[in-house]
């Protein structure tokens, strides 16, 4: 089995490789196409500057604008940078400061500031805000607290030149461009609870911290566990770990020292994969200390061959939905293969979703009958699947299935939608035998879309309109999901998703009652615009979230909208004649079109 590794060194981006910090508008209608593997840790946004002083403007609007990117980076300091923005007399309106502990509040400004000036000099600014999120001081993006969605701001002339804020909320204020451009994206890694799987944690490291400090931090943040909506899936640490002092490091040899209870050779072992892989950018070898005694020296690039975060076999290849059947789809330069499927099974397809196990093939359709009803129908094979199981219900719709990775092959299960007149939207849960069980979720509405990712242990779902993330857990057979975490998107009303990147999803819906399709990280906190002009909604989405093999890059994804399936890298539209495996019709009958585009990989 050919093995690739994804992430090898850079570890969480917003954008694909090639384009970290190229400075891409928020409103601008991008075409991303990267190249490489998966643009993760490694690479900063901000260059390691540092956030504006208050002399750097003194137009009321940029003013505040920098006042908002003043608290961005080591948070030591960040008091310090935000007071100098402000009046002596009003800096008892910032929270109380609580060493580094101060949490940040995100927000993503709606529009322009808006100013305005009165006749004693002074001059009231006015921001329009979405809340995004709270950055503790371990890095995570947690979800908002506050509700505001404006803030206002009255500055007056400083006496040695430029502006001072004398009145403001007492909240500090973090905005979410200073986010992307004063913090590099880091993964971390906990192991899952059967501990056979590595999930991906998404961290934001200040980028302007030296390498001792970001090594000394990651290690801080393992020992603190994972994300509060992640925490359900994985394992943390043993109680009590915590890095004695700060991580050192010169000519290639890092050292380590921890207090880690029970520090037997077997969670040693994971433990060093988790250091090798959550700190990608480390080379040469580093010395791990318990209670300062010398247990194991890790060499970081051999522990990252021998111990991938994801094995996968053979290259990506493009599908698609074409009257009833799945067809290959063929682009230059691309692999395509023969549907994995017998004949007979390949019939009255709506949609699919097919997935490789080691050296089988999983295979999850969504047939149709006569009078529209849906069903499931799940199989397994090498390399063909000779035969499909069928759900014993029929349902008035059922959504595209997407099946769980994992390098356990007895963990073969998938999630899907599913509605009919007693259950409206729910998510079910099934095998390869097409057996399917209703997963509670703990939030209400309908669901009407489920994406994972690409290690199987986190999926996205679309409910009641939001753009949620979850945790899944396997334990006994059965598959557990947490209670999923709402994102904050500029969205509304959306209709599909799926994994753009380790800790990337792209999903579609509303801006302004215009279908657009937008890039987020896993936590909400940075995104921008993929794609607008659509014009329609779009009905089915799919990515490829892995790193490229042959010439399909990162960032790949396929779409339909208004029945007609497109592509990216280039985009295009879908044609008849690349769709492989079909007859052509007649000469007075009119062609088919694609649909319901996805990827096999």
């Amino acid at each position: 089995m050919r093995r690739r590794l994804l992430a090898v060194l850079l570890g969480g981006a917003l954008l694909p490789a090639g384009l970290t910090g190229c400075g891409i508008p928020a409103d601008s209608d991008v075409q991303v196409d990267g190249h490489g593997p998966v643009a993760e840790e490694g690479s900063s946004n901000g260059g390691g500057t540092q956030p504006p002083n208050p002399k750097a403007s003194s137009d009321p609007k940029e003013f505040i604008r920098n006042y908002l990117r003043a608290a961005a980076g080591e948070r030591e300091q960040a008091y310090d940078r935000v007071k100098k923005f402000i009046a002596d007399q009003a800096q008892s309106r910032l929270p109380k400061k609580q060493s580094s502990e101060i949490a940040l509040t995100v927000v993503r400004l709606r529009e322009d500031p808006e100013a305005k000036q009165n006749n004693d000099g002074t001059s009231v600014v006015t921001i329009r805000v979405q809340q995004v999120g709270v950055l503790r001081a371990d890095g995570t993006l947690a979800p908002p607290v506050a509700r505001e969605t404006q803030y206002q701001f009255t500055l007056r002339p400083a006496e040695t030149g430029g502006l001072l804020i004398t009145d403001l909320p007492n909240v500090l204020l973090l905005s979410d461009d200073a986010l992307q451009k004063f913090y590099v994206e880091h993964t971390i890694y906990f192991w899952n609870s059967e501990q056979s799987q590595l999930v991906p944690d998404q961290r934001y490291l200040p980028s302007a911290v030296p390498a001792e400090r970001r090594v000394t931090d990651v290690v801080k943040w393992l020992a603190g566990g994972p994300s509060d909506w992640l925490a359900s899936g994985v394992t943390r640490l043993p109680d009590g770990t915590a890095p004695i002092n700060n991580a050192t490091g010169s000519d290639g040899r890092w050292e380590i020292n921890l207090a880690m209870p029970g520090a037997n050779e077997a969670r040693l072992a994971r433990l060093a994969t988790q250091l090798a892989w959550s700190l990608p950018e480390l080379t040469g070898q580093l010395d791990l200390k318990i209670q300062n005694q010398s247990r194991r020296t890790i060499d970081l690039n051999r522990e990252r061959l021998d111990h991938p975060v994801y094995a996968t076999t053979g290259s990506p290849q493009r599908y698609c939905v074409y009257d009833g059947g799945i067809h290959p789809l063929s682009f230059p330069g691309e692999a395509s293969g023969p549907v994995p499927l017998a004949a007979a099974a390949n019939k009255g397809v709506v949609s699919a979703a097919l997935s490789r196990s080691e050296n089988e093939v999983l295979a999850a359709l969504v047939v149709t009958r006569a009078d529209r009803q849906q069903r499931l129908m799940a199989g397994s094979g090498r390399d063909q699947v000779p035969v499909l199981h069928g759900a014993s219900q029929w349902y008035t719709s059922v959504g595209r299935p997407t099946w769980l990775r994992s390098p356990d092959p007895q963990h073969r299960y998938g999630l899907v939608v599913a509605d009919n007149k007693l259950n409206r939207n729910r998510l079910y849960r099934f095998d390869d035998m097409a057996g399917m069980v209703e997963i509670p979720l703990g939030v209400p509405g309908p669901v009407t879309a489920v994406a994972a990712s690409l290690d199987g242990h986190r999926i996205a779902l679309i409910v009641n309109g939001a753009l949620y993330v979850a945790a899944v857990s396997f334990d006994g057979g059965v598959v557990t999901v947490g209670l999923p975490r709402r994102l904050v998107t500029p969205l509304t009303d959306l209709t599909a998703v799926d994994w753009y990147a380790e800790n990337q999803l792209v999903f579609a819906g509303s801006e302004d009652r215009r279908p657009v399709i937008y890039q987020t990280t896993v936590d909400g906190g940075l995104g921008f615009a993929l794609r607008r002009e659509i014009g329609a909604p779009v009905t089915h989405l799919a990515a490829y979230p892995g790193g490229a093999v042959g010439a399909l890059p990162t960032g790949s994804y396929m779409y339909e909208a208004n029945r007609v399936a497109f592509r990216n890298n280039p985009h295009g539209i879908i044609e008849r004649n690349q769709v492989l495996d079909v007859t052509p019709p007649a000469a007075d009958a009119k062609a088919s079109n694609p649909t319901v585009p996805f990827f096999l990989y």
